[in-house]
């Protein structure tokens, strides 16, 4: 658990040597960069595999002062939460990386936003100071937009842009209701903890709209409609990798400050909101399953569906169970391997070969033996994506609507409507690009097939297929670690029982 700090560090420090690495060759960045992602991922795996849980709470990592004059610290703690997204953090890291191989335009400064967009990651996971938290919050956001803007493909500058202005107008809201209940309090210290008992003692009005300010904040980086339009744009004009980590681990950095912060912080405010959230997160997965079932571009419809399986996990956190919350997390970690799967797939896979993305372009790539490999992928992913049994998306949805019945017996079954969406606009997808029949004209226009997939290709999609199935057969193995996290007295005040 000690070693868990690591991440960060190795991160960081595997984006300054693969600056400096691709300054010799192309490759020796690329072997730099996936060294020392497979690094970090490996002290995660470890910490995990060894962690005993406390009652008490997160187990402290690294406590010091960074600015004593407003009590501000280094503190980094883990507990199950923290350890099952730093896990998925490595992985995702992983995958993108192998996806991204065949990058060779400003190579070492491609490998270097990107690692540092990851070791910023693992320092939100981390952090129990909120102002630490925001920091590395805001370190995971800046890169984002430079491997958008110079490495993207379809209206990137637009993309890029729209990203971050609205993940900053989020940040804004963070922040203001942080220094808020920091000066209101009268508190001495960032430290969350420390923060919670402060704010215990405001007034309802008070924490009703402090409560708004900072999960409004995080929710926009989680995708959570209306405010939701930033994910499909950014996703298209990504590349890959960037794509991978946008669904993967960036939208989870917003659910995460929901759980993490704002809910804890301000139990009478979520109370007063919850209903609204409840909506707010059954319109999101309606809609945006709605949305991508009408979509043309390939990519636009594994965007929406991130906006659509981002709605269950703000589901299960407005359910405010143990168990609700508990298929909140696992469906973070599941949606992140799944997307990042579908978008592996799509943009380096599909798009890389045929530059197109157009559904009705694409047709017939597995009847006519174009695409074997990439047409087997992305059923699977696509079965996983559905929630089939099997996969991990199964039992982290079931563990929410279970949950979410428990609290609100109408939002569990509105929400069942949104995985017969989801179910709809996957099986259209499939079948109009992968199965469906080219015209005479368009087989003979293309009777050879396209480039193989490389090794680097098979190795991220059977690592990720391998997590969503190992989950899908044993979800114990993270539930295990997520539950007692839930169980602890840091969210007693906002989480109410939950059967287990």
């Amino acid at each position: 658990m000690n070693a868990l700090p690591c991440t960060i560090y190795i991160s960081f420090a595997g984006a300054a040597l693969a600056l400096a690495a691709g300054r010799r060759s192309p490759g020796a960045a690329r072997v730099v960069a996936l060294v020392f992602a497979l690094l970090a991922w490996g002290v995660a795996l470890v910490a995990a595999f060894k962690f005993v849980p406390d009652a008490a709470g997160p187990v402290t990592l690294v406590d010091g002062p960074w600015i004593p004059q407003m009590g501000i610290r280094y503190h980094l703690a883990a507990d199950g939460i923290s350890l099952t997204l730093a896990v998925l953090t490595g992985l995702a890291a992983t995958a993108g990386i192998l996806f991204s191989w065949n990058v060779d335009k400003r190579t070492g400064e491609f490998f270097a936003f990107y690692l540092t967009l990851i070791g910023g990651v693992y320092g939100v996971f981390l952090s129990a100071d909120a102002f630490l938290f925001f920091v590395f919050y805001e370190i995971a956001i800046v890169p984002k937009y430079f491997l958008i803007a110079i490495w993207g493909s379809t209206n990137r500058e637009y993309g890029a842009m729209k990203l971050v202005l609205y993940s900053f107008a989020g940040s804004a809201l963070v922040l203001a209701g942080l220094l808020w209940a920091y000066a209101t309090g009268g508190a001495h210290s960032f430290g969350v903890a420390e923060l919670a008992q402060a704010a215990s003692g405001f007034s309802h009005g008070q924490q009703v709209w402090m409560f708004a300010l900072v999960f409004l904040g995080f929710a926009v980086l989680a995708g959570m409609f209306p405010f939701h339009t930033w994910a499909p744009t950014g996703h298209v004009a990504a590349p890959t990798a960037a794509s991978m980590l946008l669904a993967g681990v960036v939208m989870k950095l917003g659910a995460y400050g929901c759980l993490r912060v704002a809910m804890p912080l301000f139990p009478m405010g979520f109370a007063f909101w919850q209903p609204m959230i409840f909506w707010l997160a059954l319109i999101g997965i309606i809609y945006a399953g709605l949305v991508a079932l009408v979509q043309e571009d390939f990519k636009f419809v594994i965007g929406y569906s991130s906006v659509s399986h981002m709605g269950f996990v703000l589901l299960g956190l407005a359910a405010a169970n143990v168990r609700a919350v508990s298929g909140a997390v696992l469906q973070m970690f599941s949606h992140g391997v799944i997307a990042g799967l579908l978008f592996a797939v799509v943009g380096r896979m599909v798009y890389d070969r045929t530059h197109t993305r157009k559904l009705a372009d694409l047709r017939g790539m597995a009847l006519y033996k174009r695409m074997p490999f990439a047409a087997a992928v992305f059923v699977l992913a696509g079965l996983a994506s559905m929630g089939m049994p099997g996969f991990s998306g199964f039992p982290a949805e079931l563990t929410i609507l279970i949950g979410t019945w428990q609290s609100a017996p109408w939002a569990a079954v509105i929400a069942a409507v949104g995985v017969l969406v989801a179910a709809a606009f996957t099986l259209r997808v499939i079948q109009v690009s992968f199965f469906g029949h080219a015209s005479s004209t368009e087989a003979a226009a293309n009777p050879e097939p396209y480039a193989p997939v490389t090794l680097a290709e098979k190795c991220g999609a059977v690592l990720l297929l391998g997590a969503t199935i190992l989950i899908g057969i044993k979800p114990d193995l993270l539930l295990d670690l997520i539950r007692p996290a839930l169980q602890t007295p840091f969210f007693h005040a906002v989480l109410k029982g939950g059967g287990l």
